[in-house]
This record gives C-alpha cells, sequence and structure tokens, in this order.
C-alpha cells in the first residue's frame, strides 16, 4: 500500500551505487513529492508518520459555501507558515545539478515554489501553486499576498486569536488544521463577486492538459527519470512513472514508504530525500556549486 512503512533496511552503498549507475551521463528528470519537503517543515500526505487527512474536494469548495469559509480560514493561517519555509538540502542539490547539466527538469506535485526558490529553473508545477489565485468566473487573477491583505482587513485580530491556540498543524497545501472556522469572512472576486480559489489542483478536479504535456515532453525527452519524495498514490504523477517504464528509462525512486511505483523502479531506495540528493550531486556533478 502506498504509504506504509518500508520494511526493507535503510538504503546502503550497494544502492546508492547503483543510482549514480543507473542515472550518471543521462539526461535525468525529477518528479518530486510531498516527502521531498518534509526537511523544511512542511508534512507530507501518505508517508508512513504522517497523520490521517481527508482533503477538501473540488465539488465541496465550488460547491459549499460552509466549506469555502473552512478552507479560505484554514489557508490564511497555513499561508504564513508555508510563505516563510525556506528550501531544504535536496531542493539546492537539485537545483545545483540542473546548473550542471545533470539534471534537465524538475515535475514537482508539490505547491510550494521551493525548487524554484532553491534556483530550479525547468519547473512543472503539476498541481499548480499557492501564489496565485483566480476567479472562477471571470478569470481575474491576484497573487495571494494581495489577498492576504483583504483577508487579513476583513477578519481583524483572527490570526491573533487563532496563535493563541499554540502548536497548529500545517498541512502540505498550505491549509493548517483548525476545528472550527465559525465566522471568518471570506473575499469574493472584486470584479464580478465570483468564487476565489488558488491555482492548485485540488482532489477531484484534473490537472490541466497543458501541465501534462509539458511534463510528459520533459519525460519524452530524458534518459532517465529520478522520482524522489513520493507515494505516486496519484495518476497525476504516477503516468509520468509508467510512461517512462514504457520508454525503457531507467527509473530511482527514492522514498521513505512504499509506492504504487516500486514495481517499475530499476533501483528503490529506502531513503530520505536530502540525504540522497546530496550524495548524487556530488557523484553526478562534483564540481556544482
Amino acid at each position: 500500500m502506498p504509504g506504509q512503512a518500508d520494511t526493507r533496511p535503510p538504503a546502503g552503498q550497494t544502492e546508492l551505487d547503483a543510482a549514480v549507475e543507473a542515472l550518471a551521463g543521462r539526461r535525468v528528470v525529477a518528479l518530486t513529492g510531498a516527502g521531498f519537503s518534509t526537511d523544511s517543515g512542511l508534512p507530507d500526505y501518505r508517508g508512513p508518520d504522517a497523520r490521517p487527512r481527508n482533503p477538501m474536494t473540488y465539488d465541496q469548495f465550488v460547491g459549499s459555501a460552509d466549506y469555502r469559509r473552512h478552507y479560505w480560514a484554514r489557508n490564511h493561517l497555513g499561508w504564513h507558515h508555508m510563505h516563510a519555509t525556506e528550501p531544504n538540502e535536496g531542493h539546492y542539490a537539485l537545483a545545483r545539478l540542473e546548473r550542471a547539466d545533470a539534471v534537465a527538469g524538475v515535475i514537482t506535485q508539490n505547491v510550494d515554489r521551493l525548487h524554484q526558490r532553491a534556483g530550479s529553473r525547468r519547473v512543472v508545477d503539476l498541481h499548480g501553486h499557492y501564489q496565485v489565485v483566480r476567479c472562477l468566473s471571470c478569470g481575474w487573477t491576484c497573487t495571494r499576498a494581495e489577498l492576504d491583505d483583504r483577508l487579513t482587513a476583513l477578519n481583524p485580530g483572527f490570526l491573533d486569536r487563532v496563535s493563541e491556540l499554540g502548536d497548529i498543524e500545517v498541512a502540505p497545501d498550505a491549509d493548517m488544521v483548525l476545528a472550527s472556522t465559525a465566522g471568518f469572512v471570506v473575499a469574493d472576486c472584486p470584479v464580478c463577486g465570483g468564487i476565489l480559489k488558488p491555482d492548485i489542483v485540488f482532489f477531484g478536479e484534473s490537472v490541466p492538459a497543458d501541465r501534462v504535456r509539458a511534463a510528459s515532453d520533459l519525460v519524452d525527452a530524458a534518459g532517465a527519470l529520478l522520482v524522489a519524495g513520493t507515494s505516486l498514490a496519484v495518476m497525476s504523477g504516477l503516468r509520468h512513472v509508467r510512461q517512462a517504464s514504457r520508454r525503457g528509462l531507467p527509473i530511482v525512486l527514492v522514498n521513505r514508504g512504499l509506492t504504487r511505483g516500486d514495481e517499475l523502479a530499476d533501483v528503490r531506495l529506502n531513503a530520505g530525500t536530502s540525504e540522497t540528493l546530496t550524495y548524487l550531486e556530488r557523484r553526478l556533478a562534483p564540481n556544482a556549486s
């Protein structure tokens, strides 16, 4: 089952050497998930230590004002946490590998923009990202920072009141887990009064076709696929592992916990992403900086 603990021993030198052999000299594309950002302080969804979650679906968000109020109240606090989160050593190692031409690009299921902040230049955000907000009716957009100013004005004192509750868990989609969000005022589109939604693919929502094509094009041009920090529980990521497998590309999979792509991997490492990527950087691009 994806996300269950991997009972195999932690990856050792044999597995690391096999990963280097599979990737060296090839045009590597990386596919990353929430586990890549855990060392930055963001929890994953389905890792062996992850708490059970019931993420909001697209139908719930668009179909219920109560659900939208609940979402935006939690997101208002969660955004401040995610906005302050910094890239970890895995992000920086992957960016340096790209600069050294050892990595051709990154396909990420994360919405945290940490790859870009670490310096990665060619990134496909499969599930969008939290920095843009869009009206579902007229298409008007604003930055998440601009919306934060509006939400703060509409809900004076909310952040201070919630902060008094103490240590509140944050989810990897910039959503804070709060027991009650009654009374929170949601901001509507200032142009048409429509529903505002972050430019993030919700559960039950399809990944836009242009992003799927961009990711597929990267895999089609790749010589190897490095999968890191994802259980591949959703098809948006798994489809590209299957694509690489059909093309006969070497697939190296790094994750703590079982995944839906384990049987497709040529090399499977039960390991953390930060330490593995820093090792791969030293071996694949020893002069990277």
